[in-house]
């Protein structure tokens, strides 16, 4: 798969009266260079309608697509691929249905990012590294402890998740993480892209000094 940095997923309850695609295509063009559909709510007439939209956008600027738990609705709107969670289907049943796309998968303990790695997974989700309001089902938080054993012990790509904002975003840095996620911090931000870029340039200047 085509490898990121910073990791954007849909979050529209925190940009109430802004346009899903706008907001998506700020965080483009400040440097996010994967984005995920997430949409619990909608109906699916507006789930497809959605997708299709970003999935345009997102070729548009030639980046990743992925859909959130939902097979059917990926391969619908040709998405470059799916991310599971623990409890959805399993990933040699997903790699079944979507073929050479990619999988990503959420992990929470290093049993699982290791079950992930060897069941084929793509990437994985390593989190929530702090508390987050922005899944109601969110697990507690796994803290930077996993994210340096996830970097010390997986090859896979993996991004850090859950509760990463500006204000943090280097320490997770410090821990071994060199791709990030974030959702409240992008995309209900006053200025989306320029808080992607800002997530940019601190990967780049954590990274340099971590791993030089």
């Amino acid at each position: 798969m085509v490898d990121f940095s910073l990791y954007a997923i849909t979050g529209e309850n925190f940009h109430p009266g802004r346009d899903l695609v706008e907001v998506m295509e700020e965080a483009i063009l400040g440097g996010a260079d994967i984005v995920q559909f997430r949409d619990k709510t909608s109906s699916k007439a507006e789930m497809l309608h959605k997708a299709k939209a970003l999935r345009v956008l997102t070729r548009k600027y030639g980046i990743p697509y992925i859909v959130n738990d939902d097979v059917e609705l990926a391969l619908e709107v040709d998405a470059d691929g799916i991310h599971l969670g623990q409890g959805d289907m399993p990933i040699e049943e997903a790699r079944r249905r979507v073929g050479g796309k990619i999988i990503g998968i959420s992990t929470h303990a290093l049993e699982e990012a290791r079950l992930a790695e060897q069941q084929g997974a793509d990437y994985i989700g390593a989190g929530p590294v702090y508390a987050t309001k922005t899944k109601a089902d969110a697990v507690s938080p796994v803290g930077l402890s996993y994210i340096t054993e996830v970097a010390e012990n997986i090859s896979i790509p993996f991004v850090a998740i859950g509760g990463i904002k500006l204000s943090n975003v280097d320490e997770v840095i410090r821990a071994g993480a060199r791709r990030v996620c974030a959702i409240s911090e992008i995309v209900g931000s006053d200025d989306v892209t320029g808080t992607c870029r800002a997530f940019i340039e601190k990967l780049k200047s954590e990274g340099m000094r971590e791993w030089s």
